[in-house]
């Protein structure tokens, strides 16, 4: 596990582009963290380093946005999931996940409550509030081969926010 802070929205932001700058098409980000703790403001930076121009918001409401960009010079889709209002994993299913999965990257906000029926590759980035108001903690841990393969790089482009015990 790779834990890192920031102490403001920019620097959420930033964080997010770092982690981009590794993904690949297939990918699963899976954000947990409480309302209003950075998991969109994560997306944002994420989704602006993978060259969406569009303006990212949460989809809270609408459960799934795309978004079209440009990473390791070819387009990628960014897939932005909000499953915090899911009463059951039978809602999981309704998403099509394994044909999001085909066409992207896929940020899932709130996504621990669907762990069961996520792909066992993921990168899980859990965010908590520090001790000021724009402050965050983040831990990121790769969970199967994928991303165990790439902790070192995920380790040194996340290197400006690290905390110094890593």
């Amino acid at each position: 596990m790779i834990t890192c802070s920031t102490d403001s929205v920019e620097q959420t932001r930033a964080l997010g582009g770092a982690v981009a700058s590794l993904t690949e098409p297939g990918d699963v980000i899976v954000l947990v963290g409480d309302l209003g703790a950075g998991k969109t403001a994560f997306v944002q930076g994420f989704a602006a380093a993978s060259g969406v121009v569009a303006s990212v918001t949460s989809p809270t409401f609408t459960l799934a946005n795309r978004y079209e960009g440009q990473i390791h010079d070819g387009q990628i889709v960014v897939n932005h999931l909000d499953v915090y209002r899911f009463e059951s994993l039978d809602e999981a299913e309704d998403l099509a996940l394994p044909e999001l999965l085909e066409q992207g990257a896929t940020l899932i906000e709130w996504g621990d409550m669907i762990g069961s029926v996520l792909p066992a590759d993921r990168l899980t980035v859990t965010i908590n509030f520090g001790a000021s108001d724009n402050e965050r903690s983040f831990e990121l841990r790769g969970d199967g081969e994928l991303w165990l393969n790439r902790v070192d790089d995920l380790a040194a482009v996340v290197k400006p926010w690290a905390a110094s015990d890593c």
